[in-house]
């Protein structure tokens, strides 16, 4: 089992920035997906960007550019640095990791972007 714990959202003004941290009960070493995903009010959860254990990553379209994920494997951490956010960012933004064992969510934080 993990539990991912998420926290770093709160209200920021269009054009500002958020680092959000997802931190896991157990290593994460060997989890091959950990991603961060949003959901607006009204609408469907949506994949915003995704770290491999090896790296490699992946962002939807309105993020690239913009957001950064990372993993700190000693640290037992995921990171999603939000750069130049938009209003229509807002949501509450869920880490989720993917062991070969199970699939995991986060409680969710809440980012609130001001125009």
């Amino acid at each position: 089992q993990v539990q991912l714990v998420e926290s770093g959202g709160g209200l920021v003004q269009a054009g500002g920035s958020l680092r959000l941290s997802c931190a896991a009960s157990r290593t994460i070493f060997s989890i091959n997906a950990i991603g961060w995903y949003r959901q607006a009010p009204g609408k469907q959860r949506e994949l915003v960007a995704r770290i491999s254990s090896g790296g490699s990553t992946n962002y939807v379209d309105s993020a690239k550019g913009r957001f950064t994920i990372t993993r700190d494997n000693a640290k037992n951490t995921v990171y999603l640095q939000m750069n130049s956010l938009k209003p229509e960012e807002t949501a509450v933004y869920y880490c989720n990791a993917v062991p070969v064992w199970g699939n995991y969510w986060g409680q969710g934080t809440q980012v609130t972007v001001s125009s």
